[in-house]
């Protein structure tokens, strides 16, 4: 029993010894090898960096929900995501977005960034307004902003961003009447919804106004307020449909045509450019920016400033005064406008400056 006990204590001293002289080695360890030396500005790097791995963490996370045309759609699903990209550059959020290829997908990309715990969902288009509202209303801590979509009443953690393109689209008639050689012009659309009869709405109360201001008689072709009615094609995607419906109106007699259907208009842009038979004007953004390739038969385009809109809702979830219920985009508050007309005369530039003018103040009306 002794000598057990004397062996047990010999191997206890003994492992304290091995311990006491394992830390001399764990000293030696760098010099052992050149490489291991090298290496240690690395950890030195790592610690540095810690913070921003911590500040990363605390970002502010946006997550975007397009609809059907896609983040390259050129159009308004593009406008929207530079609001986002701005937010990231000069806000340091954490921003990304997800696309929807079919309309069910609406639904699922939504509840994707419930549980990533996204702190501000932005949906895009008014046909992803039913999903928003029911997310909205089963996670009513969630926050939510929606582009082109109004509820009534308003839900409280979701902002509607809603634009009078009918005001910016009024000028863009105004310009076509004025710049036409035919004496027609004409507008279509992609799906009957109101976000896009806005633009034609006000697209041919335009050309009304500058027949009545002075006494000429341009037609408008492919939509007809006092109907209710015009030509679409029912889809956004369809480069072949809005190169078909234009090339149609056209032969009808339009030589300046305005498509309202995303990434299809480019179809009817593309048809102008080769057939040379017409001018396109552009939606949501600046065509001779954004759809570059065109900009020889762009001859406007009617802005609808969607990145503003997203970028001030975005802004105010970091600054902590976000709030649900309706953004509207004006020619007042530069949410809507027209971009420059090609080959407008000075004429015309102070005729479009008054329009405008009479828009903001109230001395002329759309509806």
């Amino acid at each position: 029993m002794k000598k057990l006990y004397f062996f047990m204590a010999a191997l206890i001293i003994a492992s304290m010894v091995l311990v006491a002289c394992g830390a001399p080695a764990a000293t030696e360890a760098p010099a052992a090898t050149e490489e291991a030396a090298t290496e240690a500005p690395a950890t030195e790097e790592a610690a540095t960096e810690a913070p921003a791995t911590e500040e990363a963490a605390a970002a502010l996370k946006v997550g975007m929900v397009t609809d059907l045309g896609g983040i390259d759609d050129k159009s308004f699903n593009a406008t929207a995501y530079k609001g986002v990209e701005q937010a990231i550059a000069e806000l340091g959020v954490d921003g990304k977005y997800l696309e929807s290829t079919q309309q069910s997908d609406y639904e699922k990309n939504i509840q994707q960034y419930l549980e990533e715990g996204t702190d501000l969902i932005v949906t895009v288009g008014f046909l992803l307004g039913d999903s928003t509202k029911a997310a909205a209303e089963a996670n009513p801590d969630a926050k939510f902003t929606i582009v082109d979509y109004a509820y009534d009443p308003a839900l409280p953690n979701v902002l509607g961003l809603v634009f009078a393109t009918d005001q910016a689209s009024f000028l863009a008639g105004y310009a076509a009447a004025a710049s036409t050689k035919t004496g027609k012009v004409a507008t279509w659309g992609g799906i009957n919804i109101p976000p896009v009869t806005d633009f034609m709405v006000g697209f041919e109360a335009g050309v009304n106004y500058y027949n009545t201001e002075n006494g000429t008689t341009v037609e408008v072709l492919g939509w007809n307020t006092a109907a209710a009615d015009g030509s679409f094609i029912g889809n956004f995607d369809s480069l072949d449909d809005g190169r078909a419906i234009t090339e149609s109106l056209v032969q009808e007699g339009a030589d300046i045509v305005m498509p309202v259907a995303g990434p299809a208009g480019l179809g009817g842009a593309a048809y102008c450019q080769e057939s040379g038979a017409c001018w396109v004007i552009g939606v949501d953004t600046d065509w001779t920016v954004s759809a570059s390739e065109y900009s020889d038969v762009v001859l406007t385009s009617v802005l609808k400033n969607m990145n503003v809109a997203v970028f001030e809702a975005i802004k105010s979830v970091q600054d902590g005064t976000f709030a649900g219920g309706l953004y509207v985009g004006t020619l007042a508050n530069d949410g809507v406008g027209l971009a420059d007309v090609t080959g407008a005369s000075d004429e015309l530039k102070a005729g479009l400056e008054a329009v405008k003018q009479g828009l903001i103040d109230g001395s002329i009306t759309v509806r």
